[in-house]
């Protein structure tokens, strides 16, 4: 399955809410011919962005090439939520990995919302930061456990901007009677992801980034320099950084063994005479459903709802149907709302749910699999790669060093493991 153009037109972005509202960036050339640089950034999403722009503010020549349009792939589609945290509650990442592992990835999934909101507002990108992030059980049996949770983080952590919802209170910011309480993260909250991108671009651009559109990877030949062989370019860089995330096909099979492409649905209704009928206090909402349902409010009062069940690398013929259904069931009062955007995203995930962080050779660096967490663990990786190419691998050996396992066959047998745990998990978010 080609992923850049199974359910995409070649070097157009989709059509979704965040392209109709953001500024656009002129089409960059295709690489040609024979060149060279100092790195070699594949990916032109929150971390191959990040990457160069971290490392064009040290003054190194970076070439940035991406198969389609910066800020195409997930990047520029998602739901726009940043949280910290890993993708895994800290007391399962205590189990997995240790208590002390664990306190240094809790550190850096906090440093990766400072990192976000400071380039924010370093290059005026206008993602439009919110604060607010609220999560929701649609289970009461869930409840204590959220709760346990947020008194765990205030304890022993440290960490005072999380506090419990019970439903009530929850009620009161989200008008939904499908959610019996939860808890909500003010050191969170939400941004118009693809501005963000664009604005990180345009960024990389200014400083001196040579940026390459519609410029697909074949392979990378490991050596000294590394040589990165496009459709119409061979490129010599003495470090080579994928951030290919969902996108990466088989490109590189050590990656592509551990990290699986799954793709996720957002619907964009018309704007809402009365957006407090739904949502107060413009925070964002994930829910505690396996297939998860995730919802905010936009600048001009949308409601933006991503979720739904998806068991091919294919999109739905009806997107806005898939989600619409899983809509209703939280918002029964928007029933016959006008949807005006459906749009699909491609994104990368890993078996336990973590970033897959690997020096594939001594200049080779691959940093992907952020599992629908990545809008602020990706831009942060991209400053964690820059940082090991210019000698400090502190933050990248941590994040190196949690397990990563292959999925059971590999990439091979990728697809049919998607189509049997998206059943699995859609069965047990109906008990």
């Amino acid at each position: 399955m080609d992923f850049l153009t199974a359910n995409d037109r070649v070097g157009e972005y989709p059509d979704s809410y965040y392209a109709a509202t953001a500024k656009p960036l002129d089409a960059f050339p295709a690489a040609r011919g024979d060149l060279s640089c100092d790195i070699c950034v594949i990916g032109g999403g929150f971390m191959g962005l990040s990457t160069a722009l971290h490392l064009a503010e040290q003054g190194y020549q970076v070439t940035l090439v991406e198969a389609q349009r910066v800020g195409f792939g997930a990047s520029g589609r998602n739901g726009g939520q940043v949280s910290g945290g890993q993708r895994l509650h800290q007391d399962d990442l205590e189990e997995l990995v240790g208590k002390d592992l664990a306190r240094k990835l809790w550190a850096l999934s906090q440093e990766s919302v400072d990192v976000l909101r400071g380039l924010d507002q370093k290059y005026d990108t206008g993602a439009g930061w919110a604060a607010g992030v609220i999560e929701a059980d649609h289970r009461a049996r869930f409840v204590p456990h959220t709760h346990a949770y947020v008194d765990k983080l205030n304890t022993e952590y440290g960490y005072d901007k999380i506090r419990k919802l019970d439903r009530d209170e929850l009620y009161d910011l989200c008008r939904s009677d499908a959610y019996h309480g939860g808890a909500i993260d003010m050191g969170g909250g939400h941004i118009h992801p693809l501005r963000f991108a664009l604005g990180l671009a345009r960024a990389c651009r200014d400083l001196g980034v040579t940026i390459y559109e519609q410029t697909r990877v074949t392979r990378v030949e490991e050596g000294e320099p590394a040589i990165v062989h496009t459709e119409g370019a061979t490129i010599r860089a003495r470090y080579v950084v994928m951030g290919c995330n969902g996108y990466l096909g088989r490109m590189q099979e050590r990656v592509a063994a551990r990290v699986m492409p799954i793709n996720n649905f957002i619907i964009a209704t018309e704007p809402l005479a009365d957006p407090e009928l739904v949502m107060k206090g413009n925070h964002c909402v994930a829910d505690s459903k396996y297939v998860i349902n995730y919802f905010r409010l936009s600048d001009d009062n949308r409601m933006l709802f991503g979720g739904g069940e998806s068991y091919g690398y294919k999109f739905p013929s009806d997107i806005e149907g898939v989600v619409r259904k899983a809509m209703a069931q939280i918002f029964p009062q928007l029933n016959g709302i006008r949807v005006d955007y459906a749009w699909g995203g491609t994104l990368g995930i890993t078996m336990n749910r973590l970033p897959h962080v690997e020096r594939i050779t001594g200049n080779i660096l691959s940093l992907s699999g952020f599992s629908g967490h990545g809008v602020a663990l990706a831009t942060f990786a991209g400053k964690v790669a820059a940082e090991a190419i210019a000698g400090q691998a502190e933050k990248f050996d941590i994040m190196a060093s949690v397990p990563s396992p292959r999925f059971p066959g590999g990439a091979a047998l990728r697809h049919p493991l998607l189509v049997l745990g998206m059943l699995w998990f859609g069965l047990k978010d109906r008990f």
